[in-house]
């Protein structure tokens, strides 16, 4: 645990947990989050440097923190995710730079890491579904002339939808038959999918992935070390 757990940590760690909250609910329900948020807890995270006992440390580890600005804003522009979770993992870095309950030891990108480890969730997810409709003799992969290693990717990477809500395509028209179309899709630009019983892979908000990082952060600290260190 933190050998001194303060009033101030406290705040700032329900501060960052309401911004999270908020920032998923409207990511999921809209697909799209006001930068009036991150605008608002970026300025408070800046008030509350003032209510620091020591105000020099303080600006050192929120510097330090902020060593994940640069990469996430590189991952924005190249399509990895979307703006929002770029601001959201910037404004985390200055609301909890570097804060946990647990004993284990935390970094700049802990919260990135963390959130990269459970994005790999929603693969199992489709590998288990579509194992199991492959047991129930379902017909998932008709209509499909492709060699068995593209269908075992296409095991992990989507699933068959009868109507697609908030998807990506993942198949395409080649003649009379049907083609994975495995591509990169960019977070911000990309269309969703408006076609029935199609090959898609889930368009997930990647902040939903970065709130549970960030909790993981708080309460168990950094997945990856923990694991190899």
């Amino acid at each position: 645990m933190l050998e001194q757990f303060t009033d101030l940590i406290a705040v700032r760690i329900i501060l960052a947990g309401c911004m999270m909250g908020i920032g998923t609910i409207l990511d999921v329900r809209k697909r799209e989050v006001n930068d009036a948020l991150w605008l608002i807890f970026g300025g408070i995270s800046v008030i509350l440097i003032f209510f620091e006992p020591d105000l020099i440390q303080a600006l050192q580890v929120i510097g330090i923190s902020m060593i994940i600005a640069p990469i996430v804003l590189i991952f924005w522009r190249l399509g990895f995710f979307g703006g929002a979770d770029a601001f959201a993992l910037i404004v985390l870095a200055a609301l909890t730079p570097q804060i946990t309950l647990s004993e284990g030891l935390i970094t700049p990108l802990t919260t990135l890491t963390n959130a990269a480890i459970f994005s790999i969730i929603p693969f199992c997810w489709n590998a288990t579904s579509n194992s199991i409709r492959l047991l129930q003799k379902k017909k998932i992969f008709e209509g499909f002339d492709e060699p068995m290693y593209r269908k075992f990717i296409a095991i992990f990477f989507g699933y068959r939808a009868r109507r697609p809500k908030h998807s990506f395509a993942i198949e395409k028209k080649v003649g009379k038959s049907k083609k994975f179309h495995f591509v990169l899709h960019h977070a911000e630009n990309a269309q969703y999918c408006s076609y029935d019983d199609t090959w898609v892979t889930p368009g997930i908000p990647f902040l939903i992935y970065i709130a549970g990082g960030f909790l993981m952060q708080i309460f168990f600290g950094d997945i990856l070390f923990k694991l190899f260190f």
